[in-house]
């Protein structure tokens, strides 16, 4: 596989939220608003990439039996670095994204490339991997926060967008979230279906 072909991999075909259904919780939190899905998108893709390249220098060096507890260690301080950031610098975002900002820990798309793929593969492939996972995931988050929030509130970022547009509340609650992402998996399920039918032709 191409080094672009690995990046590329986790914006479309393995997207982990829309294909391979990975991290569905932090989506559907944090997609209330266009603002706390840049965060929680950009957040995710630090800690992604940082834990990959890592994981991979290490991997050697790492005994099988305690590879899991050790990545559960490198992911912890890449979270813990964000989360010193944010609390610094954006305590707004910080408080907004709340308990999904630490849990980003035990997020399965981050352990799963760690586990996957980096434990078995070089580090600039790892760190190109670890960008395709962290972006594929960012814009699944921005694209429901979009949604939602344009839907939900007549806003994006904050700002109305269309005047006198009467918001549809219930995009912005737990409701609309699992709708917008059942529509959404089941046009991107369709379209990879579309995709395969042209190729067999």
């Amino acid at each position: 596989m191409s080094k672009w072909a690995t990046f590329r991999d986790g914006l479309f075909k393995n997207n982990p939220v829309f294909v391979v259904n990975l991290g569905l919780c932090p989506t559907l939190a944090t997609s209330t608003s266009l603002r706390d899905a840049v965060g929680m998108g950009l957040a995710a893709t630090f800690v992604t990439v940082g834990s990959n390249v890592i994981v991979s220098a290490i991997r050697r060096a790492v005994p099988n039996r305690v590879r899991i507890p050790c990545y559960v260690v490198v992911i912890a301080t890449f979270v813990t670095i964000v989360e010193l950031f944010l609390g610094a610098y954006q305590p707004d975002l910080y408080k907004a994204l709340g308990i999904f900002l630490p849990l980003i820990v035990v997020n399965c798309i981050v352990l799963y490339r760690a586990e996957v793929y980096a434990s078995k593969n070089g580090v600039l492939s790892s760190l190109l991997d670890g960008f395709g996972m962290g972006f594929g995931f960012t814009l699944a988050v921005l694209l429901l926060g979009f949604i939602r929030e344009g839907l939900g509130k007549g806003t994006l970022m904050g700002y109305p967008v269309i005047p006198g547009f009467d918001p549809v509340g219930i995009m912005v609650l737990p409701p609309g979230g699992f709708l917008t992402m059942g529509l959404l998996l089941a046009f991107f399920s369709w379209r990879r279906l579309k995709s395969k039918e042209g190729k067999s032709r």
